[in-house]
């Protein structure tokens, strides 16, 4: 079961970051093009959000069954330990946050920039911390 979710955790972070990869060139787009924020930019945003979140509740089933998650978390001198064990999880979860924080400001802007904004700067943040600490040795490897 656990390689199962391993490699599931693995090859959903693929479609989570195409996604956000999509959703933050669409807004960046959307805000220098002064475009209308349409139901298919609302849609793209909502992808993004739910495969994050998705990609959040298997890395944190991940993390309590893996050994490399929770059970070595008194192993800091490790960088490879500290990565999988605190690292990853914790910047991932802020990363997490920062998106449905983008999400619920879009959801309350009144205008067009003011959502693409919202969303592109939250959606960025969050992906650029996805991506400092993604855990690239081990990812690339399975």
């Amino acid at each position: 079961m656990y390689h199962f979710i391993q490699k599931f955790h693995s090859g959903w972070a693929y479609l989570a970051l195409l996604l956000l990869l999509l959703t933050v060139f669409v807004s960046l787009i959307g805000l220098s093009s002064k475009k209308e924020f349409t139901s298919k930019d609302r849609k793209i945003a909502l992808f993004g959000l739910i495969a994050t979140h998705i990609q959040l509740v298997v890395g944190l089933i991940l993390y309590f069954i893996s050994p490399l998650g929770s059970a070595s978390f008194g192993q800091m001198k490790d960088a490879a330990l500290r990565l999988t064990s605190l690292e990853h999880p914790l910047t991932n979860v802020i990363a997490i946050a920062l998106i449905t924080i983008g999400w619920s400001k879009h959801k309350k802007a009144q205008t067009s920039s003011a959502k693409f904004k919202s969303i592109a700067v939250f959606y960025g943040l969050g992906l650029l911390l996805i991506l400092i600490r993604i855990p690239w040795k081990m990812w690339l490897n399975n």
